[in-house]
């Protein structure tokens, strides 16, 4: 018998000052048991759910150096916020970060671990920024606040030791890959990587394969849509923006081929007018320089 069976082995009246701590288990079970007959008879309470957040990022290792790609969609439930919002950070001058999540989360962790490194740089000589410093910083970052910073990342760049490609999750995991996806739509986006991803690719179909990778993404997930972004990094230091570089949605050609009836444009005189009158300002009213007083500042 062990002291699982046994409630007479391994009685302690103390509170254990470290270790794992279960005493919530039952509570939880209990809670969520409770939640499922109440959602089963009556449509007033429901579950709650995982808030879902969505984007569309990619990035992927090509022959000379990195691509990384996004969408612009920002939401706010089921609402588009921003049509065109920016998702690619930038982290060093040979750095650039993707993020997904909270908006708020991902450009401020960015901007903090930009900052980080930029310190470090000049610490150290001024000298070129490591990829997995970068990595290291944020995982370390994340991991601290055990996934409430909803920072889903696709971390990029080219060092000294060549090109490097990371994606890290909110609770602070990583893992190192020739190319990944994460966001919402980022099972669209894999499906076209693991098609036509190939090792050694030149920078062109690099490129062009992201963008086919972040439109899989546009049109199959709600939540990600609007233009796609792209950022190459290349191992001789030069970054390549690509700033809506494709722009599938775009309404401005539709708009200016659709021709509005002249009948519904309301001409001058249109409407009569009955009256019109004119009262000047009586003087005495109003302010001026000379109602104005100022008074000298403290020093």
């Amino acid at each position: 018998m062990s002291e699982f069976t046994n409630p007479d082995i391994g009685l302690d009246s103390t509170t254990p000052t470290g270790g794992f701590n279960f005493e919530n288990v039952h509570r939880n079970a209990l809670i969520e048991s409770q939640l499922q007959k109440a959602s089963s008879t009556s449509k007033n309470n429901i579950t709650p759910l995982a808030t879902k957040t969505g984007t569309t990022i990619v990035g992927l290792v090509y022959k000379n150096g990195i691509v990384l790609g996004a969408d612009t969609r920002s939401t706010n439930d089921t609402t588009v916020a921003d049509k065109n919002c920016e998702k690619i950070h930038y982290i060093a001058p040979n750095i650039y970060c993707c993020g997904a999540g909270t908006a708020a989360d991902t450009e401020k962790t960015t901007e903090l671990i930009s900052s980080q490194m930029e310190l470090l740089r000049m610490n150290t000589g001024d000298g070129q920024s490591r990829v997995v410093t970068a990595c290291t910083m944020l995982k370390r970052m994340l991991f601290r606040y055990q996934g409430y910073v909803s920072a889903a990342l696709v971390l990029g760049g080219c060092d000294v030791n060549g090109p490097h490609l990371y994606q890290i999750y909110p609770h602070g995991s990583t893992g190192k890959l020739p190319f990944t996806t994460m966001g919402s739509g980022s099972l669209a986006a894999m499906a076209v990587f693991e098609e036509g991803f190939k090792d050694d690719l030149e920078e062109e179909e690099a490129v062009e394969l992201v963008k086919r990778a972040i439109l899989a993404g546009i049109f199959n997930d709600l939540g990600s849509g609007s233009n796609c972004d792209t950022t190459v990094i290349r191992l001789d230091g030069t970054v390549v923006h690509g700033r809506n570089c494709i722009m599938p949605n775009e309404v401005k050609p539709l708009r200016d081929s659709v021709k509005r009836s002249d009948v519904l444009n309301m001409r001058k005189g249109t409407t009569a007018v009955l009256k019109s009158t004119f009262k000047p300002r009586k003087s005495g009213f109003g302010v001026t320089l000379a109602d104005v007083t100022v008074t000298p500042m403290e020093t």
